[in-house]
């Protein structure tokens, strides 16, 4: 496998991204249940709004999308997902976007430092590294240490998005280096390659393994408590659609997301 390296998007290209992306519905991905969105009114909750999230967030953030909308008819969410580091270099080149929701407060930060965010970001779940094998533990890894065996076939998240940091982080609270055949640019990527058989190991979220339960088996390891991410969320200042975007960011911060949330592995804030 080839390591893959991050490419920076000029605003122009990340406009075309975005317009052929808002030409699909963020219902198509998303479940049947629906859930009223927290302190809005369908009255004044309306348009389109764009969402940038990190890859990690895609299954839960397309069923909250469908919940939103379900609660304001008037209302449509797009979805744009990646790395985090990657979304983030979007944003500050002007990508026309509404919401921001980061795997960490270091990519969230370009954001608020480039003036870019309406309000202060509000951490609204916690996410931990696992990892993932193939069904069944064929190769029976039983602790990060075991990840170093030459002889393994590790894939791992860049060290620039926040799955890579979280596991660099663990690396060093476990005393040792690994090296992966593969730095994918984001947790969805790394996850693949253990997927389809083409790895043996992959360090990703918890709540990444568990949406793939029947392709891959996450394993516990201790030093992944000493490198929880934590996730935030802001409305962005140069939103066409501020209302909206403020209130999908309310409803994020609500019970019944979080209630989704958790549901899914996302830990409380």
């Amino acid at each position: 496998m080839r390591r893959t390296r991050t490419v920076a998007l000029s605003a122009a290209a990340i406009v075309a991204t975005i317009a052929l992306a808002a030409c699909g519905s963020s219902n198509n991905n998303s479940s049947d249940n629906s859930t009223p969105a927290a302190g809005s009114t369908t009255a004044t909750i309306s348009g389109s709004i764009t969402v940038l999230a990190a890859a990690s967030l895609t299954d839960t953030f397309n069923q909250l999308g469908k919940n939103f909308e379900a609660a304001h008819p008037g209302a449509k969410v797009t979805f744009s997902y990646g790395g985090s580091d990657t979304l983030a270099a979007q944003i500050v080149q002007g990508a026309p976007v509404d919401v921001f929701a980061s795997a960490s407060p270091a990519t969230m930060k370009t954001v608020t430092d480039a003036g870019d965010g309406s309000g202060t970001p509000q951490i609204f779940v916690k996410n931990q590294l696992v990892i993932a094998v193939p069904p069944g533990n064929p190769k029976h890894i039983a602790s990060l240490k075991d990840l170093t065996d030459p002889k393994l076939k590790v894939v791992v998240c860049a060290p620039t998005v926040p799955c890579g940091a979280a596991a660099t982080k663990a690396e060093k609270a476990a005393g040792l280096t690994l090296k992966p055949v593969s730095e994918a640019q984001d947790v969805k990527s790394a996850l693949t390659p253990v997927e389809i058989g083409e790895a043996d190991a992959a360090l990703v979220y918890r709540t990444d393994a568990k949406a793939a339960s029947g392709k891959v088996d996450g394993v516990e390891f201790p030093e992944s408590a000493g490198a929880i991410n934590t996730y935030p969320i802001v409305a962005l200042k140069g939103s066409k659609n501020p209302t909206t975007a403020q209130a999908f960011v309310t409803y994020i911060e609500s019970p019944e997301a979080l209630a989704i949330l958790t549901a899914a592995g996302f830990q409380a804030p």
